[in-house]
Protein backbone atom coordinates (compact mmCIF):
# COMPACT_ATOMS: atom_id res chain seq x y z
CA UNK A 1 0.00 0.00 0.00
CA UNK A 2 1.39 3.57 -0.82
CA UNK A 3 2.30 5.67 1.77
CA UNK A 4 0.39 9.36 1.39
CA UNK A 5 3.60 12.01 2.73
CA UNK A 6 2.22 15.20 3.95
CA UNK A 7 4.72 16.38 5.87
CA UNK A 8 8.71 16.86 6.01
CA UNK A 9 9.30 14.58 8.95
CA UNK A 10 7.09 11.54 7.02
CA UNK A 11 9.48 11.92 4.18
CA UNK A 12 12.71 12.01 5.93
CA UNK A 13 11.70 9.13 7.87
CA UNK A 14 12.02 6.80 4.26
CA UNK A 15 15.68 7.90 3.90
CA UNK A 16 17.01 6.46 6.96
CA UNK A 17 18.90 4.49 5.92
CA UNK A 18 19.52 6.55 2.68
CA UNK A 19 18.70 4.20 -0.44
CA UNK A 20 21.53 3.67 -3.40
CA UNK A 21 18.31 4.38 -5.78
CA UNK A 22 15.42 5.57 -6.34
CA UNK A 23 12.48 5.19 -8.70
CA UNK A 24 10.53 8.65 -9.12
CA UNK A 25 7.98 10.56 -11.34
CA UNK A 26 5.30 13.92 -10.56
CA UNK A 27 2.19 14.67 -11.85
CA UNK A 28 2.15 18.10 -13.03
CA UNK A 29 -0.24 20.43 -14.68
CA UNK A 30 0.69 23.08 -17.55
CA UNK A 31 -2.22 24.06 -18.99
CA UNK A 32 -3.29 27.87 -17.73
CA UNK A 33 0.25 28.22 -17.04
CA UNK A 34 3.99 28.69 -18.88
CA UNK A 35 5.90 26.75 -15.90
CA UNK A 36 4.61 22.85 -14.96
CA UNK A 37 2.67 23.23 -11.58
CA UNK A 38 4.17 20.31 -9.50
CA UNK A 39 0.89 18.25 -8.14
CA UNK A 40 2.21 15.08 -6.79
CA UNK A 41 6.06 13.28 -6.66
CA UNK A 42 6.13 9.29 -6.55
CA UNK A 43 9.13 8.00 -5.24
CA UNK A 44 9.45 4.19 -5.07
CA UNK A 45 12.65 2.89 -2.18
CA UNK A 46 13.74 -0.49 -2.08
CA UNK A 47 13.82 -2.43 1.34
CA UNK A 48 15.89 -5.30 1.62
CA UNK A 49 12.99 -7.17 3.88
CA UNK A 50 10.50 -6.33 1.16
CA UNK A 51 9.72 -8.23 -1.69
CA UNK A 52 7.79 -5.00 -3.42
CA UNK A 53 9.33 -1.61 -3.26
CA UNK A 54 7.76 0.92 -0.77
CA UNK A 55 6.19 3.85 -2.37
CA UNK A 56 5.74 6.97 -1.60
CA UNK A 57 3.31 9.39 -2.58
CA UNK A 58 4.55 12.82 -2.12
CA UNK A 59 2.05 16.06 -1.42
CA UNK A 60 4.15 18.80 -2.63
CA UNK A 61 1.21 21.59 -1.82
CA UNK A 62 1.73 21.28 1.62
CA UNK A 63 4.17 23.57 3.78
CA UNK A 64 7.73 22.19 3.77
CA UNK A 65 7.65 18.83 1.47
CA UNK A 66 9.46 21.42 -1.55
CA UNK A 67 12.31 21.89 0.95
CA UNK A 68 12.81 18.80 2.31
CA UNK A 69 12.41 17.17 -1.33
CA UNK A 70 15.53 19.40 -2.62
CA UNK A 71 18.58 18.02 -0.59
CA UNK A 72 16.84 14.45 -1.69
CA UNK A 73 17.01 14.96 -5.25
CA UNK A 74 20.45 16.62 -5.03
CA UNK A 75 22.44 13.93 -3.37
CA UNK A 76 24.00 12.52 -5.87
CA UNK A 77 24.90 9.33 -3.97
CA UNK A 78 21.05 8.58 -4.98
CA UNK A 79 20.49 7.09 -8.37
CA UNK A 80 17.37 8.67 -10.14
CA UNK A 81 15.38 6.28 -12.05
CA UNK A 82 12.50 7.48 -14.57
CA UNK A 83 11.01 7.42 -17.52
CA UNK A 84 11.15 10.57 -20.00
CA UNK A 85 11.82 12.74 -17.39
CA UNK A 86 12.32 15.91 -19.17
CA UNK A 87 9.29 18.11 -17.92
CA UNK A 88 9.31 17.02 -14.56
CA UNK A 89 13.21 18.17 -14.26
CA UNK A 90 11.57 21.41 -14.75
CA UNK A 91 9.13 21.21 -11.84
CA UNK A 92 11.79 20.08 -9.89
CA UNK A 93 13.78 23.19 -10.45
CA UNK A 94 11.22 25.33 -10.49
CA UNK A 95 9.24 23.88 -7.58
CA UNK A 96 12.26 22.82 -5.43
CA UNK A 97 14.71 25.24 -7.01
CA UNK A 98 17.76 21.61 -8.01
CA UNK A 99 17.36 19.32 -10.45
CA UNK A 100 17.60 15.54 -9.92
CA UNK A 101 20.71 13.83 -10.87
CA UNK A 102 22.32 11.63 -11.09
CA UNK A 103 19.73 10.17 -13.90
CA UNK A 104 19.23 7.07 -15.34
CA UNK A 105 16.38 7.87 -17.55
CA UNK A 106 14.16 4.22 -18.96
CA UNK A 107 13.31 5.68 -22.12
CA UNK A 108 16.47 6.67 -23.41
CA UNK A 109 18.28 3.40 -22.38
CA UNK A 110 15.35 1.40 -24.10
CA UNK A 111 16.08 3.16 -27.26
CA UNK A 112 19.70 2.73 -26.62
CA UNK A 113 19.30 -0.91 -25.78
CA UNK A 114 17.38 -0.87 -29.53
CA UNK A 115 14.19 -2.05 -28.24
CA UNK A 116 12.60 1.31 -29.38
CA UNK A 117 12.83 4.57 -29.70
CA UNK A 118 10.38 7.14 -27.89
CA UNK A 119 8.89 4.27 -26.25
CA UNK A 120 6.13 5.36 -23.65
CA UNK A 121 6.11 4.06 -19.61
CA UNK A 122 2.92 1.48 -20.00
CA UNK A 123 4.34 0.00 -23.26
CA UNK A 124 8.02 -0.49 -21.95
CA UNK A 125 6.87 -1.69 -18.96
CA UNK A 126 5.18 -4.18 -20.58
CA UNK A 127 7.89 -5.44 -23.20
CA UNK A 128 9.99 -6.13 -20.41
CA UNK A 129 7.74 -7.30 -17.13
CA UNK A 130 4.71 -8.56 -19.11
CA UNK A 131 2.64 -6.25 -17.05
CA UNK A 132 -0.43 -4.39 -18.46
CA UNK A 133 -0.99 -0.99 -16.88
CA UNK A 134 -4.37 1.01 -16.30
CA UNK A 135 -3.64 4.16 -18.42
CA UNK A 136 -7.91 5.67 -16.74
CA UNK A 137 -6.33 8.76 -15.55
CA UNK A 138 -3.55 9.99 -18.18
CA UNK A 139 -5.69 13.38 -17.83
CA UNK A 140 -6.79 13.96 -14.55
CA UNK A 141 -6.69 16.77 -12.20
CA UNK A 142 -3.79 15.97 -9.88
CA UNK A 143 -4.16 19.73 -8.26
CA UNK A 144 -7.43 18.45 -6.18
CA UNK A 145 -7.27 17.18 -2.77
CA UNK A 146 -8.14 14.36 -1.44
CA UNK A 147 -6.91 12.02 -4.50
CA UNK A 148 -9.01 9.31 -5.56
CA UNK A 149 -8.36 5.89 -4.69
CA UNK A 150 -7.57 5.35 -8.88
CA UNK A 151 -5.69 8.41 -9.02
CA UNK A 152 -3.31 6.86 -6.18
CA UNK A 153 -2.96 3.72 -7.56
CA UNK A 154 -2.12 4.95 -11.49
CA UNK A 155 0.28 7.35 -9.67
CA UNK A 156 2.14 4.69 -7.76
CA UNK A 157 2.12 2.20 -10.64
CA UNK A 158 4.24 4.99 -12.68
CA UNK A 159 7.19 4.22 -10.24
CA UNK A 160 6.20 0.54 -8.89
CA UNK A 161 7.94 -0.71 -12.14
CA UNK A 162 11.12 0.99 -12.52
CA UNK A 163 13.64 -1.38 -10.61
CA UNK A 164 13.12 -4.32 -12.47
CA UNK A 165 13.24 -1.86 -15.86
CA UNK A 166 16.50 -0.36 -14.73
CA UNK A 167 18.01 -3.71 -14.04
CA UNK A 168 16.76 -4.71 -17.19
CA UNK A 169 18.10 -2.34 -19.41
CA UNK A 170 20.76 -1.67 -17.67
CA UNK A 171 22.02 -5.23 -18.32
CA UNK A 172 21.37 -5.38 -21.65
CA UNK A 173 23.10 -1.69 -22.16
CA UNK A 174 26.51 -3.20 -20.27
CA UNK A 175 26.66 -6.18 -22.86
CA UNK A 176 26.25 -3.89 -25.57
CA UNK A 177 29.10 -1.71 -23.99
CA UNK A 178 26.50 1.25 -23.69
CA UNK A 179 26.33 2.35 -20.74
CA UNK A 180 28.11 5.62 -20.86
CA UNK A 181 26.27 6.47 -24.21
CA UNK A 182 23.20 6.49 -21.42
CA UNK A 183 25.81 8.41 -19.09
CA UNK A 184 26.13 11.47 -21.38
CA UNK A 185 23.05 11.48 -22.83
CA UNK A 186 21.42 11.55 -19.30
CA UNK A 187 23.59 14.33 -17.85
CA UNK A 188 22.87 16.39 -21.08
CA UNK A 189 19.06 16.05 -19.74
CA UNK A 190 19.99 17.36 -16.84
CA UNK A 191 22.13 20.20 -17.84
CA UNK A 192 19.36 21.68 -19.80
CA UNK A 193 16.80 21.32 -17.25
CA UNK A 194 19.51 23.39 -15.00
CA UNK A 195 20.31 25.78 -18.03
CA UNK A 196 16.53 25.75 -18.87
CA UNK A 197 16.58 29.14 -21.63
CA UNK A 198 14.28 30.38 -23.87
CA UNK A 199 14.79 29.30 -27.16
CA UNK A 200 17.51 31.88 -28.50
CA UNK A 201 16.17 31.42 -32.68
CA UNK A 202 12.59 31.41 -31.93
CA UNK A 203 11.49 32.54 -35.56
CA UNK A 204 13.26 29.65 -36.88
CA UNK A 205 10.56 27.09 -35.53
CA UNK A 206 8.07 29.06 -36.86
CA UNK A 207 7.45 27.97 -40.97
CA UNK A 208 5.36 31.43 -41.75
CA UNK A 209 8.84 32.74 -41.04
CA UNK A 210 10.25 31.31 -44.42
CA UNK A 211 8.33 33.64 -46.15
CA UNK A 212 9.76 36.98 -44.38
CA UNK A 213 11.94 39.00 -46.13
CA UNK A 214 15.41 39.60 -43.36
CA UNK A 215 13.84 43.03 -41.96
CA UNK A 216 10.90 41.49 -40.88
CA UNK A 217 12.18 38.22 -39.94
CA UNK A 218 14.10 40.29 -37.26
CA UNK A 219 11.07 42.13 -36.08
CA UNK A 220 9.81 38.59 -35.63
CA UNK A 221 12.87 37.67 -33.73
CA UNK A 222 12.48 40.74 -31.61
CA UNK A 223 8.48 39.94 -30.79
CA UNK A 224 9.24 36.07 -29.97
CA UNK A 225 12.12 36.89 -27.40
CA UNK A 226 9.67 39.84 -25.98
CA UNK A 227 6.89 37.27 -25.58
CA UNK A 228 8.91 34.46 -24.42
CA UNK A 229 10.04 37.15 -21.50
CA UNK A 230 6.96 38.13 -20.96
CA UNK A 231 5.03 34.23 -20.45
CA UNK A 232 8.14 33.22 -18.40
CA UNK A 233 7.59 36.13 -15.68
CA UNK A 234 3.86 36.30 -15.70
CA UNK A 235 3.68 32.10 -15.57
CA UNK A 236 1.35 32.25 -18.45
CA UNK A 237 1.39 30.17 -21.56
CA UNK A 238 3.16 31.96 -24.65
CA UNK A 239 -0.39 31.60 -27.03
CA UNK A 240 -2.49 33.65 -24.07
CA UNK A 241 0.06 36.70 -24.65
CA UNK A 242 0.64 36.47 -28.41
CA UNK A 243 0.06 34.44 -30.91
CA UNK A 244 1.84 33.27 -33.58
CA UNK A 245 0.08 34.09 -36.51
CA UNK A 246 -0.65 37.64 -34.89
CA UNK A 247 3.14 37.51 -34.52
CA UNK A 248 3.70 37.05 -38.05
CA UNK A 249 1.59 39.51 -39.31
CA UNK A 250 2.83 42.31 -36.50
CA UNK A 251 6.62 41.55 -38.16
CA UNK A 252 5.54 41.46 -41.65
CA UNK A 253 2.99 44.82 -42.08
CA UNK A 254 5.71 46.61 -40.08
CA UNK A 255 3.12 49.37 -38.14
CA UNK A 256 5.11 53.07 -38.55
CA UNK A 257 4.24 53.97 -35.43
CA UNK A 258 2.31 53.14 -32.16
CA UNK A 259 -1.21 54.10 -33.30
CA UNK A 260 -0.74 51.97 -36.41
CA UNK A 261 0.13 49.31 -34.59
CA UNK A 262 -3.16 49.93 -32.16
CA UNK A 263 -4.90 49.71 -35.66
CA UNK A 264 -3.71 46.08 -36.23
CA UNK A 265 -4.04 45.20 -32.97
CA UNK A 266 -7.99 46.64 -33.17
CA UNK A 267 -8.78 44.53 -36.84
CA UNK A 268 -7.80 40.82 -34.24
CA UNK A 269 -9.98 39.74 -31.98
CA UNK A 270 -7.97 38.02 -30.08
CA UNK A 271 -5.03 40.50 -29.75
CA UNK A 272 -3.54 41.97 -26.73
CA UNK A 273 -4.22 45.32 -26.75
CA UNK A 274 -3.74 45.89 -23.18
CA UNK A 275 0.37 45.00 -23.79
CA UNK A 276 0.25 47.71 -26.72
CA UNK A 277 2.99 49.58 -25.35
CA UNK A 278 5.36 46.48 -24.83
CA UNK A 279 4.71 45.41 -28.32
CA UNK A 280 5.67 48.48 -30.05
CA UNK A 281 8.64 48.81 -27.55
CA UNK A 282 9.61 45.39 -28.51
CA UNK A 283 8.93 45.68 -32.30
CA UNK A 284 10.89 49.26 -32.44
CA UNK A 285 13.76 48.13 -30.62
CA UNK A 286 16.24 46.28 -32.07
CA UNK A 287 17.77 43.36 -30.56
CA UNK A 288 22.10 43.25 -30.02
CA UNK A 289 22.93 40.04 -31.48
CA UNK A 290 19.63 40.17 -34.30
CA UNK A 291 22.37 40.88 -37.03
CA UNK A 292 23.82 37.34 -36.32
CA UNK A 293 20.17 35.62 -36.56
CA UNK A 294 20.23 32.71 -38.84
CA UNK A 295 18.17 33.31 -42.26
CA UNK A 296 14.50 30.98 -41.92
CA UNK A 297 14.63 31.17 -45.53
CA UNK A 298 17.02 28.87 -45.94
CA UNK A 299 15.05 25.83 -45.99
CA UNK A 300 13.80 27.15 -49.09
CA UNK A 301 17.01 27.06 -50.72
CA UNK A 302 18.91 24.19 -48.65
CA UNK A 303 20.12 21.41 -50.82
CA UNK A 304 17.59 18.59 -50.07
CA UNK A 305 19.59 15.75 -52.28
CA UNK A 306 22.89 16.59 -49.58
CA UNK A 307 20.08 16.41 -46.91
CA UNK A 308 18.75 13.06 -47.89
CA UNK A 309 22.22 11.80 -48.67
CA UNK A 310 22.61 12.41 -44.82
CA UNK A 311 19.45 11.12 -43.77
CA UNK A 312 20.30 7.88 -45.96
CA UNK A 313 23.85 7.51 -44.18
CA UNK A 314 22.56 7.99 -40.43
CA UNK A 315 19.75 5.18 -41.54
CA UNK A 316 22.54 2.70 -42.10
CA UNK A 317 24.79 3.86 -39.13
CA UNK A 318 21.53 3.48 -37.17
CA UNK A 319 20.67 0.08 -39.10
CA UNK A 320 24.86 -1.04 -37.61
CA UNK A 321 24.18 -0.15 -34.35
CA UNK A 322 20.67 -1.35 -34.13
CA UNK A 323 19.02 1.63 -32.81
CA UNK A 324 15.87 2.93 -33.79
CA UNK A 325 14.91 5.64 -36.49
CA UNK A 326 15.75 9.21 -34.84
CA UNK A 327 18.11 7.97 -32.06
CA UNK A 328 21.76 8.71 -33.76
CA UNK A 329 20.61 11.53 -35.12
CA UNK A 330 17.30 13.56 -35.78
CA UNK A 331 16.64 15.53 -39.20
CA UNK A 332 16.49 18.79 -37.46
CA UNK A 333 19.86 18.03 -36.07
CA UNK A 334 21.20 17.11 -39.50
CA UNK A 335 19.35 20.26 -40.99
CA UNK A 336 21.39 22.16 -38.33
CA UNK A 337 24.27 20.94 -39.60
CA UNK A 338 23.89 21.63 -43.25
CA UNK A 339 23.12 25.00 -43.09
CA UNK A 340 25.66 26.10 -40.64
CA UNK A 341 28.45 23.50 -41.14
CA UNK A 342 28.80 23.25 -37.11
CA UNK A 343 28.23 19.94 -35.52
CA UNK A 344 24.96 20.96 -33.01
CA UNK A 345 25.32 20.19 -29.01
CA UNK A 346 22.92 17.58 -29.79
CA UNK A 347 25.42 15.06 -32.17
CA UNK A 348 28.14 15.84 -29.73
CA UNK A 349 29.81 12.78 -27.63
CA UNK A 350 29.21 9.28 -28.72
CA UNK A 351 26.55 10.37 -31.56
CA UNK A 352 29.50 12.35 -33.33
CA UNK A 353 31.81 9.60 -33.28
CA UNK A 354 29.49 7.37 -34.51
CA UNK A 355 28.76 9.50 -37.41
CA UNK A 356 31.65 11.93 -38.43
CA UNK A 357 33.19 9.13 -40.40
CA UNK A 358 30.20 8.70 -42.48
CA UNK A 359 28.90 11.88 -42.63
CA UNK A 360 32.36 13.95 -42.59
CA UNK A 361 32.58 13.02 -46.76
CA UNK A 362 29.48 14.27 -47.55
CA UNK A 363 29.65 17.35 -46.20
CA UNK A 364 33.20 18.34 -47.41
CA UNK A 365 31.59 17.83 -51.22
CA UNK A 366 30.28 21.07 -51.41
CA UNK A 367 29.99 22.50 -54.96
Amino acid sequence: MPHWITTPAALLAHFDPKPARIGLDTEFIRERTYWPQLALVQIAIEREAEAEPVILLIDPLRPGIAEALAPILADTAILKIAHSPSEDLVAFKRACGVVPKPLFDTQQAAALAGIGGGLGYQKLVEQLTGVTLAKGETRSDWLRRPLSPSQLEYAADDVRHLFAMHDALDGLLGQLGRRDWLAEDAARTVANAENEAPERWPHLSMRSAQFLDAAAQRRLLRLLRWRDGYARDSDKPRSWILDNELAATLAKQAPSDRDALQRLLDAHPKAPRKLADAIWTALSTPLADEDQAPDAAVAETRDKQRLRQLQDAVAQRSAALGLPDGVLASRRWLEALLDHGIWPEALSGWRRSALEPALAPLLANRD
